[in-house]
C-alpha cells in the first residue's frame, strides 16, 4: 500500500501561514521561509520529492502550487513536480490543468482508493481543510513538519480548528539543517 506523506512549513510559534489581508502578501511561508533555503533544504525537498510519485492538494495549495510551479522547468525539482501526477480535493473547482485530476464524491474513499494502487508515496504539501478529512481517517502515513527558526506573530495556527479528536503521533526520526531548520518527522501510533 502507498503511504501519504503530509510535508508543511512551521514557524517556530506554530503558525503555517497569515491570513491577514494587509500582511498575507509579506507572511506566508514562502517568504518568511526563504532565507532558510539553502542546499540542505534543496535536498531534503528533492529527496521527498523523488520517494513520490503523485501529489495530493487542497484547493487552496493547488493553485498556489499551479501559479508558482507551472511555467517553471530546467531543474531536478520543478521537472518531477510538473510530470507528477496531481490529485486535488475540492468543492469549488469544476476543472483542473497541470496534469491534475479533481476528486469526485467522498474525498476520504477517492483517497483510501489512491493508497492501494501501485506506486510510490503520494506527497501532500499544507495543512488545511483537507487535513482534516485525512486525519479523522487515518490517512496520513507521516508527517513531516519543517520548523524554521522564526517567529512570525500572528496567523493560522497549524490545525487551528481542526474539529477532530486527539491524534498521538511517534516521532520517527529528526532531520536538523545548519540553517536552523528541524524537520520533525511523525507516524501514527
Amino acid at each position: 500500500m502507498r503511504k501519504i506523506i503530509e510535508s508543511t512549513f512551521v514557524s517556530l510559534d506554530g503558525i503555517i501561514d497569515d491570513t491577514r489581508p494587509s500582511t498575507a502578501s509579506r507572511a506566508q511561508p514562502q517568504h518568511w521561509g526563504q532565507p532558510y533555503w539553502d542546499a540542505d533544504h534543496a535536498g531534503y525537498a528533492q529527496k521527498l520529492m523523488e520517494s513520490g510519485d503523485a501529489m495530493l492538494l487542497g484547493r487552496a495549495t493547488y493553485e498556489g502550487f499551479a501559479e508558482a510551479w507551472s511555467s517553471r522547468a530546467g531543474d531536478p525539482h520543478a521537472d518531477v513536480m510538473n510530470a507528477m501526477p496531481k490529485y486535488v480535493a475540492s468543492r469549488t473547482l469544476t476543472e483542473t490543468t497541470w496534469n491534475a485530476t479533481l476528486l469526485k464524491g467522498d474525498v476520504a474513499e477517492e483517497v483510501a482508493k489512491l493508497k492501494e494502487q501501485p506506486g510510490r508515496n503520494i506527497l501532500k504539501w499544507g495543512t488545511g481543510e483537507l487535513d482534516r478529512t485525512l486525519v479523522q481517517h487515518g490517512l496520513v502515513d507521516e508527517f513531516h513538519f519543517w520548523y524554521f527558526p522564526v517567529i512570525v506573530g500572528a496567523g493560522k495556527h497549524l490545525f487551528e480548528g481542526a474539529g477532530f479528536d486527539t491524534t498521538h503521533l511517534k516521532l520517527a526520526d529528526v532531520e536538523r539543517f545548519d540553517s536552523g531548520i528541524v524537520v520533525h518527522i511523525y507516524v501514527p501510533k
